[in-house]
């Protein structure tokens, strides 16, 4: 197998055309994405002309953008492409399919998205020079409408998202547990369930567990917060992991997966850990995430990569032309409201939101190489997107060599034993050492 590169990107909220050439700052930045042999970036969007209807419910902002915009992204070089995230079902099943078709008529390579669970699931594959590499992309944020269905003998199935789904069980000791037994007594918030439990519509909660309104909690002799992947969707991953090790040399796997399970943003779920590992337990080389919106540490595992969230690549939110109904009923206002005054309102005029957050604004891109499908070095390239630009300017990425950035990150990678050496204003990473 011959040496290979790859370069990945996180998300790219893309709402404005670039100028012709390309903005100040563009040409580092494909320049450096353009060394590299497999490039990866997460599109955070769907891509349509206002061809599926609005969802009731949105990734957060409903986002839609101009199927010309893909080719602006296509313009930085990149060549391999993750469609499931928080978004990808915000118009509906029409916006998923209208997505999919403007990204086939491009001849760009994606997974992720489908018109059925079998679709949505299965690997893309990109062929490098010398290298055969395949990619599964999962989504673990997303409202259950979003999710595919498979078809079955009689129905179709039903466009969607490649879905990872988690539970999650707060262990409490036997104090605190008592105080919950009393809340769901006084508040009978269970009543409904309990009744299904009755007349056999329900499975009861098993021996000491307790549900109130939906949220688990476990009697133990400690308090702490588990989170767990749904078994059967690992099981639907792991196996098209396994069936793409048999026709590809590298085999990656874009999780997008906003959750963390305490207060602190930086560290990702424990579920998202056990994934990613049994991921590359499965074959896979690398596991790519992406999706809070801020970085999260790397881990080197068992000879695989894991880069638990890149952060933002292009982060335009605020200056996506439309915003349905539902978004303007959420914030009260009237429906007349043109899409620039919801955005002052939402934000309360620049004051609240992620644009506020430094550490939202932190962003890298990560290159790496693999010999003979052997992880040998990866290397982090800083980016700034101008938060402290004017709302039409900010968003877009430019190159930086912020040590800072790399600092910072390096405080995340420690938990997981990964140190990076910085060295120009490129952070690098040697397994094993």
């Amino acid at each position: 197998m011959a040496k290979t590169t790859f370069i990945a990107a996180g998300d790219a909220f893309i709402t404005r055309r670039f100028p012709e050439g390309g903005y100040e700052g563009f040409g580092p930045v494909r320049d450096c994405v353009m060394q590299h042999d497999v490039r990866f970036v997460n599109l955070e969007m769907t891509f349509h002309n206002q061809e599926g209807v609005p969802a009731a419910v949105s990734g957060g902002t409903w986002a839609m953008a101009d199927p010309r915009t893909l080719d602006d992204i296509r313009s930085y070089g990149f060549n391999l492409f993750n469609t499931a995230n928080n978004h990808s079902c915000d118009y509906s099943h029409g916006g998923v399919l209208a997505t999919i078709r403007n990204l086939r008529e491009r001849d760009m390579v994606f997974s992720g998205t489908g018109k059925d669970l079998g679709e949505a699931s299965k690997p893309c594959y990109f062929e490098a020079k010398g290298t055969r590499v395949a990619l599964i992309s999962v989504c673990s944020s997303f409202d259950r409408s979003a999710m595919a269905g498979a078809q079955t003998a009689d129905l179709p199935g039903r466009p969607g998202l490649n879905p990872l789904r988690f539970s999650k069980i707060f262990h409490l000791d036997a104090e605190h547990y008592a105080m919950v037994e009393e809340l769901a007594k006084v508040t009978q918030i269970n009543a409904g369930a309990e009744r299904s439990v009755r007349i056999g519509y329900r499975n009861p909660p098993r021996e000491g567990t307790l549900s109130l309104g939906g949220a688990m909690f476990a009697r133990d002799d400690r308090c702490f917060i588990e989170s767990i992947p749904e078994e059967k969707d690992m099981a639907r991953i792991e196996g098209e992991i396994r069936e793409a090790c048999k026709q590809a040399d590298i085999v990656l796997v874009s999780i997008h997966g906003h959750e963390n399970d305490a207060d602190d943003t930086t560290v990702p779920a424990q579920f998202l850990e056990t994934f990613a590992r049994r991921c590359v337990d499965a074959g896979a080389k690398a596991v790519i995430g992406h999706g809070p919106h801020e970085l999260r540490g790397i881990e080197c595992y068992h000879g695989g990569l894991i880069l638990y969230s890149l952060g933002n690549f292009i982060f335009e939110t605020e200056t996506v032309e439309f915003q349905p109904w539902d978004a303007y009923a959420n914030r009260g206002v009237p429906l007349d409201t043109k899409v620039g005054a919801y955005m002052d309102d939402r934000s309360k005029n620049g004051t609240a939101g992620y644009g506020t957050l430094p550490e939202i604004w932190f962003s890298v891109m990560a290159g790496w190489t693999m010999e003979d499908g052997e992880l040998t070095e990866v290397r982090l390239y800083p980016i700034s997107l101008g938060m402290d630009k004017a709302r039409p300017q900010k968003g877009v990425p430019v190159m930086t060599g912020d040590e800072e950035v790399l600092r910072y990150l390096a405080r995340l990678c420690e938990p997981y034993g990964t140190a990076i050496e910085i060295k120009d204003g490129v952070g690098i990473i040697r397994p094993g050492k």
